[in-house]
């Protein structure tokens, strides 16, 4: 096969009149210049060849690259440019999430507007990242903050509303006091904020949701087509995060309330309420009902005396996070609503508690107290004084998971549970639910609705227009985008509410429905919103009649690879997936999963910590570059280990790479055969007169880095390139000479392979060679299936199990001829001298194992 060449004419190498930094700049700035005229990066998207979408995760233009940066670039462009070589049309595109509170912080400390932060930010990785080397099409660049990009993130929202799938509500959110804005339940980290680590406490707001929870079950379902394909890391945090359970629903009858002085009356709220649980085997063992006091249903349910008491719990109950609140070592507290309940099966009176263990967003709120039988339950029972009455047997040391059988009935409900095991208690006490109107079957998830609005400015401006005549209106599609009024320095700073609620003047609106004076909604959209379909925008950037253009999506998604930090697994991912969903629902993609294959890398650390400014350890990215190029730092980032494991700076020498690279352009520079007339074809005839253990050592190369790099062993490939390029020297050196044709091709399979990891030095080899620029589109190299095969192996004879000896024999060996070659052996003589031979396992050609004993 020979590849397409989009242009003729020879680039020299640059010759070396400097060094160090400025030969670093010399050599990087003339291959950019070559790559930008020669367009070898853009995607064609004309049909000629199959297409391949790659995408890095939208980076955040926070300041220049780091060594994070560093790191995923270097294992994404690896994937980039080994597809362009294998012929495929290649979509490698970049972008920037633009919208966020760094830049919006940092331009309240400056007194200017977000955007000065942010473009200057933009301007400065575009320069770094063209340094690096990736092979990105700038001509699809695009960030979330332009007018083009905004109008379309506002169009959705404006259909997720349509489809009732955005909706606004007043419920308790979580509030980072330091941001001064409201955080998705993804957002908080350990009780904390994502971004600041501030302690986030609860406030009842009314916000903007998405429903999420609609896709709840096909989140999870359609993971299957995802498994094999993405890392069980992820898709176990997402089935976590999602959390489905599958139980039943109990019906409890409320009856009545009790005063202080204990008098009942009949209770004025709901006459029913309901219950989830997991273990309905254990209904005869419930005692009390335990309500989150932030849910709806607990003023509902509470007496009137002991309102007072209720809110004052409700409000401490909102400074907690949800994993200090589940907390199993934390004192189980709770305030008695003054209400009971019927039990179902054995109409039992049973009290009503607000304990703020249990939250508001899972199933209804309330959950059946069973303290025989469930950790915080009991301790809850044993802080208040509730019965616990066990119902399920045990062997000694077991957990009531692992019961044995049900020991209680009931009397006369019809319910009966002696000596069934708990599965089939379970099913058997679902179904007598069911049957009498009391619960049934139930499937719910943890998973709440996305909460997107934020209280700050740099973000995209909710379209919504608030009317006291006709309500919430989306702003009509032909008036999008809405966008920010100019506001800089201590407007923007938080205050409780969105600092766009300052701006009167872009405030006050008319209604689009009935031309009323009205007012905008004055929250922004979570950036995750942006980065949910970013990559749909990718396909056809400059369309202007929608999103995107839904053939050319069509044409590229889903995404072939996807790459990125696994600390976006849940927020990121599930967000991404969602709304894919939601488009293919309207018809307007065809794919229901985004991303058919996802890559996390690991992260950089230096000294076995995170790198920090203040604890003295952090790594410039831009001193590294100077000093040992670019090519270097790349080859230290995918030599390191696997793209998975974290890579500890302190261990690695990109001083060792630049030596590297510096042998394997002089293997090219050395070479004294011509070079084929014409285009380079990826086989070259010439030789085969070559040198044929060179050539054997050049074509299995070629065979393993291309079953290396289809399952991601990046660092293994680079260890192959290092055995060629030895076995190379040591042909140039000591072997045939730098003009024999096989040298040629060593060294034009090594120009090829290495363009995936240093792609400068690459191209510096391919022009010494005298090749057409550009060695990215010169095609895979062929091998020859005669050179794969091997005529002679290297057989390990152990004694023992320990290695005593290694013999090189035909590769055909015979299990026979390899024993007595082994047994024969001067070694193996005296390491079984004095010992028996019980017997001598043969794996031919390759292992020989003789077993003794005294």
């Amino acid at each position: 096969m020979t590849q397409d060449q989009d242009t003729t004419g020879t680039t020299a190498p640059i010759p070396p009149t400097t060094t160090g930094r400025a030969r670093h700049a010399e050599v990087e700035d003339h291959w950019q210049e070559v790559w930008e005229t020669l367009g070898v990066f853009r995607a064609r998207d004309d049909g000629a060849r199959e297409r391949r979408y790659l995408l890095t995760m939208f980076p955040y233009p926070s300041g220049d690259l780091h060594m994070g940066h560093a790191e995923v670039l270097a294992l994404e462009d690896v994937v980039a440019r080994y597809w362009r070589q294998l012929g495929y049309d290649v979509l490698n595109p970049i972008g920037w999430d633009s919208f966020g509170l760094p830049a919006e912080n940092a331009a309240i400390r400056r007194g200017e507007h977000p955007e000065v932060f942010t473009e200057t930010n933009i301007a400065t990785q575009a320069r770094s990242i063209r340094r690096y080397g990736v092979s990105f099409d700038w001509s699809r660049r695009l960030q979330t903050s332009d007018p083009a990009f905004l109008r379309w993130t506002q169009w959705l929202f404006v259909r997720l509303v349509e489809r009732g799938l955005a909706y606004r509500a007043t419920a308790p959110v979580n509030w980072c006091p330091q941001d001064g804005t409201v955080l998705a339940h993804e957002q908080v980290v350990d009780g904390a904020c994502e971004r600041c680590g501030t302690p986030v406490v609860r406030r009842d707001l009314t916000q903007w949701f998405l429903r999420i929870t609609d896709y709840a079950d096909r989140l999870v379902d359609e993971m299957d087509a995802l498994v094999g394909h993405w890392p069980e890391k992820v898709l176990a945090m997402q089935r976590h995060w999602i959390g489905r359970s599958a139980g039943a629903r109990v019906d409890f009858a409320v009856v009545d309330v009790a005063d202080a002085r204990g008098a009942r009356t009949p209770h004025a709220g709901p006459r029913t309420v309901s219950a989830f649980t997991t273990r309905p085997e254990t209904l005869f063992g419930v005692t009390f009902l335990a309500v989150a006091p932030d849910a709806d249903v607990a003023r509902a349910l509470c007496a009137p005396e002991r309102a007072e008491a209720l809110e004052a719990y409700r409000a401490a109950s909102l400074t907690l996070s949800d994993i200090d609140r589940q907390a199993t070592s934390r004192e189980k507290t709770g305030v008695f609503l003054g209400a009971w309940v019927e039990h179902p099966a054995t109409g039992e009176r049973l009290p009503v508690w607000a304990a703020d263990h249990v939250l508001p967003g899972y199933a209804s709120g309330i959950v059946m107290g069973v303290p025989a039988h469930d950790e915080r339950d009991r301790a809850f029972a044993a802080r208040h004084g509730l019965a616990v009455r066990p119902v399920l047997t045990t062997a000694p040391g077991e957990e009531t998971s692992q019961a044995r059988d049900v020991v209680v009935h009931s009397d006369g409900g019809g319910l009966t549970l002696d000596g069934l095991s708990p599965a089939e208690a379970a099913a058997r006490t679902t179904t007598w639910l069911g049957t009498r109107g009391r619960g049934g079957p139930q499937v719910v998830h943890r998973l709440r609705d996305w909460l997107v609005s934020r209280q700050r400015f740099w973000g995209a401006p909710v379209p919504i227009v608030h009317c006291t005549a006709c309500g919430e209106v989306p702003v009509p599609d032909d008036d999008l985008p809405v966008r920010l009024p100019d506001l800089r320095g201590e407007a923007l700073a938080p205050r409780g509410v969105s600092p766009l609620a300052g701006a009167e003047d872009w405030v006050r609106t008319a209604c689009p429905r009935c031309g009323r004076e009205a007012r905008r909604d004055t929250d922004t959209l979570d950036t995750f919103v942006d980065s949910s379909w970013y990559f749909l925008r990718y396909c056809s950037p400059g369309h202007t009649d929608g999103p995107f253009d839904p053939e050319a999506v069509r044409r590229w998604m889903p995404v072939a690879q996807y790459v990125g930090g696994v600390e976006h697994a849940v927020l990121h991912l599930l967000y991404s997936r969602f709304v894919t969903k939601v488009l293919h629902d309207m018809g307007l993609v065809d794919v229901v999963e985004p991303f058919a294959t996802l890559l996390n890398q690991g992260q950089v650390i230096n000294q076995g910590r995170a790198m920090s400014k203040s604890l003295g350890n952090g790594v410039d990215l831009g001193a590294q570059l100077d000093a040992y190029g670019v090519d270097a730092v790349r080859l230290t980032m995918v030599f390191a280990g696997p793209p998975e494991d974290d890579v500890d700076w302190a261990d690695l020498s990109p001083g060792s790479m630049q030596r590297f690279l510096g042998r394997v352009l002089r293997v090219a520079q050395d070479v004294r055969s011509p070079a084929a007339a014409g285009s380079w074809s990826t086989s070259c005839p010439a030789a085969a007169d070559g040198d044929a253990a060179l050539r054997r050592v050049t074509h299995r190369t070629v065979q393993d880095v291309t079953g290396l790099l289809d399952t991601s062993r990046f660092n293994v490939a680079v260890a192959r390139l290092m055995e060629l390029t030895n076995a190379a020297r040591r042909a140039i050196d000591a072997g045939p000479g730098p003009a024999d044709p096989a040298v040629r091709e060593a060294a034009e399979s090594l120009a090829i392979l290495l363009s995936m990891f240093a792609p400068y030095t690459a191209e510096e080899m391919w022009a010494a060679l005298g090749h057409d620029p550009s060695v990215a589109v010169a095609g895979w190299p062929q091998v020859d299936p005669a050179l794969l095969a091997e005529s002679t192996v290297e057989s390990v004879v152990q004694v023992d199990g320990r290695v005593r000896d290694r013999v090189t024999v035909d590769a055909s060996v015979g299990e026979d001829d390899l024993r007595e070659t082994a047994l024969a052996r001067e070694a193996v003589r005296r390491a079984v001298a004095g010992r028996t031979v019980v017997r001598v396992v043969v794996r031919a050609p390759r292992v020989v194992n003789v077993v003794t004993r005294a």
